[in-house]
């Protein structure tokens, strides 16, 4: 049974939410504000979390930058009244795999909690070498680690899916809507520029010139190609 962690303070949205994902056969735990959400996604074994961003105690965007500092790669869809492009772009920062902007239909959430469950299953299949090198970096996507020159690269889960996909397709160009559809698993992001902030933040992290870079290169009006 798929464990879903909700950290949410409205206790009718929590009930409305609980009962949904249950009734789908999750086995979903609760908490109601910042710090309890934070201590409860360290501590358990979770495989979906969904995290308002307006808690007590302690906002989303801090717990989600917490998670992901204490190493948790659990899949993170954040859960936001505002519409703000700044605060999802945030939120995807700071490590979320996911958004969703109040108020939102019930099964548009249990479909994206179903695509986070395939990436997180595509992330731990394995592929045809446990490993992969170029230049200075190496892959290990068994441990889910990426080194540079020797040292720890440190990337979002989203970033590691994104490089991966780039690896097992390498030398192919691919369109900025195949990466949305096969690295984030559905066609209704709001604009292919999610893919682009992505792309340039994992050139940060894993080329030896970003702004020239040797590895992952742009298609101009198609999109991208790994080479290495």
């Amino acid at each position: 049974m798929k464990r879903v962690l909700l950290v949410e303070d409205e206790p009718g949205l929590v009930m409305t939410i609980t009962d949904r994902l249950k009734s789908e056969g999750y086995d979903v735990g609760t908490a109601s504000d910042g710090p309890a959400g934070l201590e409860r996604a360290v501590r358990e074994r979770w495989d979906v979390i969904l995290l308002d961003i307006m808690l007590p105690g302690m906002n989303g965007f801090d717990v989600c930058r917490d998670v992901r500092q204490k190493g948790v790669t659990t899949p993170i869809i954040m859960l936001t009244a505002r519409g703000q492009v700044v605060d999802k772009v945030l939120g995807l920062k700071l490590g979320a795999d996911d958004y969703l902007t109040k108020p939102f239909d019930l099964l548009e959430l249990s479909a994206r909690i179903e695509v986070q469950l395939r990436r997180a299953a595509l992330a731990s299949a394995p592929v045809s070498a446990t490993q992969y090198k170029f230049g200075d970096v190496s892959v290990d996507f068994r441990k889910v680690e990426v080194r540079r020159a020797g040292t720890p690269a440190e990337l979002s889960a989203r970033e590691f899916l994104l490089l991966k996909y780039f690896i097992e397709h390498r030398e192919a160009t691919l369109t900025r809507d195949e990466l949305l559809n096969e690295v984030w698993g559905y066609h209704s992001m709001p604009s292919t520029r999610t893919v682009d902030v992505h792309v340039a933040w994992l050139r940060q992290k894993i080329e030896p010139n970003p702004k020239q870079p040797q590895y992952i290169l742009t298609v101009h009006g198609m999109g991208y190609k790994f080479i290495g």
